[in-house]
């Protein structure tokens, strides 16, 4: 960690005329693959001028150290346990200042090219609050990077969309006139948040038949996977979304466009079925068999569509995680969403030049 570092709670950020485009890349112990990300995002902006933030979630490992060789901007939370999904975009965000906002994860790589085009396509159209692509899944062997790549196949068809998952550029102007770009609060679903936040203002949301960036993923084994979203409250996102558009006007846009929500509520449905089964009137043998029975139907019916017992055991305990996530979420603590995040600034992307300038005149 750099010594020099400087605590900064900031406000609204202040866009510069000469700063197009800030890519944003949140990161939490990255350091495999943080340097390619770091190389493709400055290759994206410098075609069309802009600058590139790090926004690090206190890691572990070597991520800030490789990420200080780059003409970045590095910035991290000041206190370890505000980092969520949602407070990581939201924290670059503040230090960020172009007028133009890419969000980027750590294991995702740029596409040269994708950002003149959303950049063109966002001239043309003034009511687009963000600009969306495809996104490459390269992980093929993880079970949860499958199902999630079938989760969002419906969100990446190009068009008018209700969500930009997987990242993308957004309109500052749009971002500041909805508040703050990502909610502190959540979890998961930041994205989603964004999106019905810009949509109940009028701004629209397009995806373009391009690809925008690759992503990797990390190549944990599912079920760990699955332990490890509960332990870091990933998996209570969806509670928390909810929660937070509670009598608020977008509440019927979250509602509608979580089908995701209805699974869940039905997992729910289903245990309340499975705990009532001992007071049925039936003789023990019966409330027995009745019980394995309702046990494996949805098991059974997974494995009908998916063709597979590994991929239906494993959706079927992922909704049983995500279901209690459900109700966790709905009763975790939120703190209001546009207060600005503590943080502290580790390095200004002109540190690296005024570095070799020194070297050089030695």
């Amino acid at each position: 960690m750099n010594p020099n570092s400087i605590n900064v709670p900031l406000d609204q950020p202040c866009p510069t005329s000469d700063c197009r485009v800030s890519i944003i890349i949140k990161a939490l112990n990255e350091e495999k693959r943080i340097e390619e990300t770091i190389e493709s995002a400055l290759r994206a902006v410098a075609g069309v001028g802009g600058e590139v933030v790090l926004a690090d979630s206190c890691s572990s490992d070597r991520t800030v150290e490789l990420a200080q060789q780059y003409p970045i901007r590095i910035v991290q939370f000041r206190h370890a346990q505000e980092r969520c999904c949602g407070a990581g975009p939201q924290l670059g965000y503040q230090h960020s200042q172009g007028e133009f906002v890419y969000i980027l994860d750590g294991d995702m790589q740029m596409v040269e090219g994708f950002l003149e085009k959303a950049l063109d396509f966002m001239a043309e159209h003034p009511d687009v609050a963000g600009v969306g692509g495809r996104v490459v899944e390269n992980n093929h062997e993880s079970l949860e990077y499958l199902a999630r790549a079938e989760r969002i196949a419906l969100h990446q068809l190009p068009g008018n969309v209700d969500r930009l998952d997987g990242g993308g550029l957004y309109r500052r102007s749009a971002v500041v006139a909805a508040g703050y770009l990502s909610d502190r609060n959540l979890h998961s679903y930041e994205e989603f948040d964004l999106a019905v936040r810009l949509r109940s203002l009028g701004w629209r949301l397009w995806r373009l038949p391009a690809d925008a960036a690759n992503h990797f993923g990390h190549d944990a084994p599912p079920y760990q996977l699955l332990v490890r979203r509960w332990r870091t409250r990933y998996i209570c996102g969806l509670g928390e979304l909810v929660r937070a558009a509670a009598g608020q006007s977008r509440l019927n846009l979250v509602l509608k466009g979580l089908r995701e929500l209805r699974l869940y509520l039905a997992v729910l449905a289903w245990w309340a079925v499975l705990i009532s089964v001992p007071f049925w009137p039936l003789a023990v043998s019966g409330r027995i068999a009745l019980f394995l029975c309702l046990c494996a139907a949805p098991v059974l019916l997974m494995m009908w569509r998916k063709r597979s017992l590994n991929k239906a055991l494993y959706a079927v305990v992922s909704w049983c995680f995500h279901a209690a996530g459900l109700i966790r979420g709905l009763f975790c603590r939120q703190r209001p969403a546009h207060e600005a995040i503590l943080s502290r600034v580790l390095k200004e992307p002109n540190e690296l030049t005024a570095q070799l300038a020194r070297h050089a005149g030695q």
